[in-house]
């Protein structure tokens, strides 16, 4: 951490590929990159340039890869702000599932409100094909 610090304050940029907070490892939550690029903003006195979740543009750079506009495109994720709320901030809808890195109530963590919370993936999927398709 101190060589990024040093680096920074001698005119390097700070990049980081997300901010979250932690994600889920087999021996349970670990932390993210989140804590530690925000640890370099606020030492250096800078902002890091974000280039993945849950930034706008990460999420409208995959769509048009897709040939897909924000409309037609939903968003299935176990993280609240990175996955749902990125995506929703984007002009997606957002299905947060309960699994993997999901806490009890992340949903209301974010807002808007996840468009729709589910036990799981299927179920998420069949809400799709039975609702939005």
């Amino acid at each position: 951490m101190n060589s990024a610090f040093r680096l920074i304050l001698d005119g390097a940029p700070l990049i980081a590929i997300h901010k979250a907070r932690y994600y889920k490892r087999k021996d349970g939550l670990a932390l993210g990159p989140g804590p530690f690029v925000t640890g370099l903003e606020y030492a250096a006195d800078t902002k890091a340039t974000v280039v993945g979740k849950p930034e706008k543009t990460f999420f409208l750079e995959a769509l048009r890869d897709l040939g897909c506009s924000p409309e037609e495109a939903v968003m299935i994720g176990d993280d609240a702000r990175d996955d749902v709320g990125g995506a929703q901030n984007a002009g997606m809808l957002g299905i947060l599932v309960r699994t993997g890195k999901y806490r009890q109530g992340d949903e209301g963590k974010i807002n808007p409100l996840p468009y729709l919370t589910c036990d799981g993936f299927p179920q998420a999927v069949e809400h799709i094909i039975e609702n939005l398709l």
